[in-house]
C-alpha cells in the first residue's frame, strides 16, 4: 500500500504584498475621511467685546486719532492691565497702572495731560 503524503499548502500570496495593501486601504480610508463635503467653511463671527454703550460718559476716540497724538507725544498712554501683563507686551512709552490700583496712583498723572487708557 502507498502512501500519499499531504502536500503543506504555502500561502502563495508574500507577506509584503498583504502589508501594502493593508496600508494602501488605511491610506485610501484616511483620504476620505479627509475629503472636502462640498460645503465650503464659514469664516468664524468677529465678536466686537468693546460696547461703547457700557459707558457712554467715556468720551472716545478713533484709532487714528490716538496714533496721531503718541506720535506727536501730546498723550500719556496709560496701560490698566495688571503688571503680569504689562510685562508681557505693552504699547512704547505706555505707563502702568493697574485698575485695581488707578484710585490710590491718580496722583502720579499729570492732571492737566491727555490720558489715553487701555487694556488690550
Amino acid at each position: 500500500m502507498k502512501k500519499y503524503k499531504k502536500k503543506n499548502k504555502k500561502n502563495n500570496t508574500p507577506m509584503y504584498l498583504v502589508l501594502a495593501g493593508g496600508i494602501l486601504l488605511l491610506f485610501a480610508g484616511v483620504m476620505l475621511s479627509l475629503q472636502d463635503s462640498g460645503s465650503s467653511p464659514q469664516p468664524a463671527a468677529i465678536v466686537d467685546s468693546h460696547e461703547e454703550e457700557t459707558y457712554p460718559e467715556i468720551p472716545r476716540i478713533s484709532i487714528g486719532e490716538a496714533k496721531t497724538a503718541i506720535d506727536e507725544g501730546s498723550v500719556v498712554v496709560l496701560d490698566v492691565r495688571d503688571a503680569e501683563s504689562y510685562a508681557i507686551s505693552h504699547m512704547p512709552g505706555a505707563i502702568n497702572i493697574p485698575t485695581n490700583e488707578l484710585a490710590s496712583r491718580l496722583g502720579e498723572l499729570d492732571k492737566s495731560a491727555w490720558i489715553i487708557t487701555y487694556c488690550t
